[in-house]
């Protein structure tokens, strides 16, 4: 029996600590990106995070943002149920979520901020999407054909490698 509550004890420390980082983070963050800040932070398995994910919502300590149901944030009852629980949390756990945090967090932004993906649309046409979102907002969104699966993944891994010199081009290109 003793197993059974301890279980339980992480089983809530491991919720707190997310809605711990929502509140840390103070803006709403995408899944992707609350996953990877979730894994790299804190021992928490995939698995386990879906279903505190999920158990969160029901309960309604965090909500997908009604402009963008792909982000998530912290809602007052959650902020609230946060300050009651949060002596739960180990201080050696918020030790290391509080050092590791920042640069958690800013390497996830970065990672995310630049993205592409292409799309079969036939065996010899694809789409090529790249981006370039900041705030959760597509900065520079560009799409073009291409007509063979080689040349869409390298635009992709060429995009992913070397955006931050592209970019600048593109704009340069076209303000002339």
């Amino acid at each position: 029996m003793k197993q059974d509550s301890d279980s339980e004890i992480m089983l809530a420390e491991d919720k707190i600590l997310i809605l711990y980082i929502l509140k840390k983070v103070g803006n709403p963050l995408s899944y992707k990106e609350l996953l990877e800040l979730i894994l790299t932070v804190a021992d928490i398995n995939y698995f386990y995070f879906q279903q505190f994910l999920s158990d969160l919502l029901e309960d309604h300590y965090i909500a997908q943002c009604a402009n963008n149901p792909n982000l998530y944030e912290l809602t007052d009852e959650g902020s609230k149920s946060l300050e009651l629980t949060l002596d739960l949390i180990p201080g050696i756990t918020k030790l290391k979520i509080d050092s590791q945090f920042k640069e958690s967090f800013d390497s996830i932004q970065d990672k995310f901020s630049i993205s592409a993906e292409y799309t079969p649309l036939s065996e010899k046409e694809y789409i090529v999407t790249c981006k370039i979102i900041e705030n959760h907002t597509d900065i520079f969104k560009l799409e073009t054909y291409v007509g063979s699966k080689q040349q869409a993944s390298q635009i992709v891994n060429n995009w992913n490698k070397k955006a931050s010199e592209i970019y600048p081009q593109i704009l340069n290109l076209l303000a002339t």
